[in-house]
């Protein structure tokens, strides 16, 4: 039996797979789609702390949930609708989110959870992560003992 070959078949259905393991491994897009948003992030690292900003304009600190684990760190919050009831006609378009947000960051050392500050200004939240000593660099100094006789 001969089969006929559709190539525009299996190029939809690898796009289709492509989209499942995204939508799989990106959770925060979901909430996106639901009127999230989600906030720019950079993670840096400073030798021994990893530093985290996030850009967060007109977020209330007191929105902020932040959980910290040796190896992860999860951001939660939300920002609040400025317009004061639906009879606000005054807009003619908004590009600004609004809404609740999440980020879950894997990072890449582990850190030392219970020593983590956290702080916001201008809209920054800065989340510096001490790393824990066994990832640490330290400092070996060698001592060399030469015989008296070999010291002259």
């Amino acid at each position: 039996m001969l089969l006929r070959w559709h190539p525009l078949q299996e190029v939809e259905e690898v796009s289709r797979q492509f989209d499942r393991l995204f939508h799989e491994l990106a959770p925060q897009e979901r909430e996106t789609t639901k009127g999230g948003w989600i906030p720019a992030s950079e993670l840096r690292d400073d030798g021994d702390h990893l530093t985290l900003r996030l850009s967060l304009p007109d977020v209330e600190p007191k929105d902020l949930d932040i959980q910290v684990t040796k190896d992860s760190l999860s951001i939660a919050g939300e920002r609040h609708i400025e317009r004061r009831d639906e009879s606000d006609k005054g807009y003619y378009w908004s590009e600004i989110s609004y809404g609740k947000f999440r980020r879950v960051f894997a990072l890449p050392v582990a850190i030392e959870n219970d020593l983590v500050k956290a702080e916001y200004n201008n809209g920054i939240l800065t989340l510096t992560l001490p790393k824990a000593n066994e990832v640490k660099a330290f400092k070996v100094n060698v001592s060399s003992k030469l015989p008296a006789s070999e010291s002259n």
